[in-house]
């Protein structure tokens, strides 16, 4: 139960690539949607791990959220999820989170995993009861998850403690679901229990002493049970193209009605709408035996102040910032998901992998960044069979410990907030420099270069952190397959 506390207190491919189903894909796509960044009113992600039931997928998509924000006069509220999805025997990522399946028998499974935590202030719209409060920022959990599945549902019972500290706070959730699937279809009702910490209330929902006013008292919420029901489904309209759609709607407990802060209404709505791509043709898990493992390395420095992701890739712009210069150096690993999609000259591959960057001239500390992405290469060109060339482009995410000099510099100028994690894209071209010095041996080692580009344009997505600004690193880099 919940105690209040209203007083004040501080192009080779192996022959292992399997065709597998559609579903997977579909069902990473939901959990990520269920992820949506919901200000207060978290939906459990849980809510559709029932609907995993197969392995090497993934897919890419998009989808909004729309509801009454929970804040006092905040309005109306829209926010953007941007899809990544990847489902393997062990490993899985989605928007919001990745992790590792200790089991998965097909009744019984057991994950780990980091996640971002999608809470927080509204930081691009401050409400004016909000103002003169510590942001507080969407943090970070690593959780674990325990699920079964009989023939009557599915029970989910997942531990989260943030490790970022955020909140310092943690949540146990109990949730259950069915599924009825048709042709076309597939329709999921849901309910969630969330049973949330007084550091986790606290920190969201609490106003601190020092942040009292006359018409904003001091309070501390303490531990609260919220409830959620909802009902989820997608629905396939063209080729491998699946919407995404659902209503939720969240009871908070009392002492979170309780706060000054929020609204006072009994029960908090929320829609959502998007679409996903689901690969559908062959893919293939990351620990197949003959998938290769992709390497790639590469080097860059910053461009020149106007020079934008699009001028640099219609050379309009190459110039790199002496005044503040910057540069970083980079390894990605990656995977083979699918050859030839739909029978185009179109491959997708999986990366993930770390940079440095050398802040040169101290304007920030010096950082590590992990990026995590899918690429789609075209090499259709009527020279390709003598010298394979590719034009690819990159979509995920990215995350810098510190971030990068280049983005503090121009928000600062528009006065507008930074994130260490943004959208990453990565659009490049190379060349086979097998078949450039016919080698046979480098035939799958590629020279090329590209932008390293940590991107705000989801300005409305809390998960990105609601920026609209970013970086470019013009880089060159060598891949190989090993």
């Amino acid at each position: 139960m919940s105690q209040s506390r209203n007083e004040a207190h501080s192009p080779r491919r192996p022959s292992s690539i399997r065709r597998r189903g559609a579903a997977s894909a579909l069902a990473l796509a939901l959990a990520g949607a269920l992820a949506s960044p919901a200000a207060l009113a978290q939906v459990d992600t849980d809510a559709i791990a029932d609907l995993l039931t197969e392995e090497g997928s993934a897919g890419l998509g998009f989808l909004y959220r729309f509801e009454e924000s929970p804040y006092v006069d905040a309005g109306q509220r829209s926010d953007l999820l941007p899809l990544y999805l990847y489902e393997g025997e062990r490993f899985f990522i989605n928007a919001d989170r990745a992790g590792f399946k200790f089991m998965d028998d097909g009744t019984h499974r057991f994950d780990a995993f980091l996640s971002r935590r999608l809470e927080g202030f509204p930081l691009d719209d401050v409400p004016d009861v909000l103002k003169g409060m510590t942001p507080r920022e969407a943090g970070g959990d690593i959780g674990l998850r325990y699920r079964y599945t009989a023939p009557w549902g599915t029970v989910r019972t997942t531990v989260l403690q943030d490790v970022t500290s955020a909140s310092g706070g943690s949540e146990f959730r109990l949730g259950y679901s069915h599924i009825w699937r048709g042709r076309r279809w597939t329709l999921r009702p849901d309910a969630t229990v969330s049973f949330r910490s007084g550091k986790l209330n606290d920190y969201y929902y609490g106003v601190e002493p020092g942040e009292a006013t006359p018409d904003r008292p001091a309070y501390r919420p303490g531990s609260g049970t919220d409830v959620t029901a909802g009902l989820y489904g997608t629905w396939a309209f063209w080729d491998n193209w699946r919407l995404i759609g659902g209503v939720a709607v969240t009871a908070h407990d009392r002492v979170v009605r309780d706060s000054p802060i929020i609204r006072n209404d009994s029960l908090q709505p929320a829609l959502f709408a998007g679409a996903v791509y689901d690969f559908g043709t062959p893919i293939a898990r990351w620990d197949d035996d003959g998938v290769p493992t992709l390497l790639k390395v590469f080097y860059g420095r910053a461009s020149g102040e106007g020079c934008h992701m699009a001028r640099i890739m219609t050379l309009r712009c190459t110039s790199l910032d002496h005044d503040e210069p910057s540069s970083v150096t980079g390894v990605h690993w990656g995977k083979p998901f699918v050859e030839r999609v739909n029978g185009w000259p179109v491959d997708f591959h999986g990366y993930i992998g770390f940079l440095y960057r050398n802040e040169m001239m101290g304007l920030q500390p010096d950082a590590w960044q992990v990026d995590a992405y899918m690429k789609g290469f075209y090499y259709g060109f009527p020279w390709s069979h003598r010298v394979n060339t590719r034009i690819g482009m990159g979509f995920g995410i990215s995350y810098a410990n510190h971030v990068p000099s280049p983005e503090v510099t121009s928000q600062a100028r528009r006065e507008r907030p930074t994130s260490k994690l943004l959208n990453y894209l990565d659009p490049s071209i190379d060349i086979s420099l097998g078949d450039l010095f016919r080698n046979p041996n480098m035939k799958q080692t590629y020279f090329g270069l590209g932008i390293s580009h940590r991107s705000g344009i989801f300005a409305s997505s809390r998960l990105l952190g609601s920026v609209n600004g970013g970086s470019n690193y013009i880089i060159a880099y060598i891949e190989t397959s090993l």
